[in-house]
């Protein structure tokens, strides 16, 4: 019989030996190798999840970078709004002053323009009853001179100078 021949009945202890040193052997090599491949893949693990926390750290910083400058535009934009609204009081109390200046000097216009008005109204009626009682007076010397004259004979050199002086008066 030859020494390495193995037989593959199972009744037999050499079979049960060569199956015991074969699973030996796969244990063996599984419990050399296991730890190695269990390292690789804890080890592929701690990467990937060391990655991803560089990762959330990296979007973190830009998020709270970001985060930094829209406060610092929200601030500025702030800034900006308070100093419109700064702007738009100090127009609006400009233009309520420029209005109020050029209603005043439309006012004193107008009464200017009225004072004038009446000005020239009561000069009018001041030369209307100039010319009203230059006009009474003359026809009241005409009429004492004419009653006058009438008992007396009558001047031709007084009859011209009557009209004239009615003219004269006006």
């Amino acid at each position: 019989m030859n020494p390495f021949h193995i037989s593959l009945d199972p009744g037999k202890p050499e079979f049960w030996i060569a199956a015991g040193l074969l699973i030996f052997l796969a244990i063996v090599v599984f419990v050399a190798r296991a730890p190695q491949m269990l390292a690789g893949r804890l080890d592929a693990q701690r990467d990937a999840i060391q990655n991803d926390l560089d990762e959330a750290a990296r979007i973190r910083a830009e998020a709270e970078r970001l985060l930094a400058e829209l406060k610092a535009e929200r601030t500025e934009a702030e800034r900006q709004v308070r100093d419109m609204l700064a702007a738009a009081e100090e127009q609006a109390r400009t233009y309520e002053a420029d209005a109020k200046a050029r209603l005043e000097e439309s006012l004193a216009r107008r009464q200017q323009m009225a004072e004038r008005k009446i000005a020239n109204a009561e000069a009018q009626a001041e030369a209307e009853v100039r010319a009203a009682a230059v006009d009474l007076a003359t026809r009241m010397a005409e009429q004492v001179l004419a009653d006058r004259l009438a008992g007396a004979s009558s001047d031709p050199l007084v009859d011209r100078a009557i009209p004239m002086l009615a003219e004269k008066f006006r």
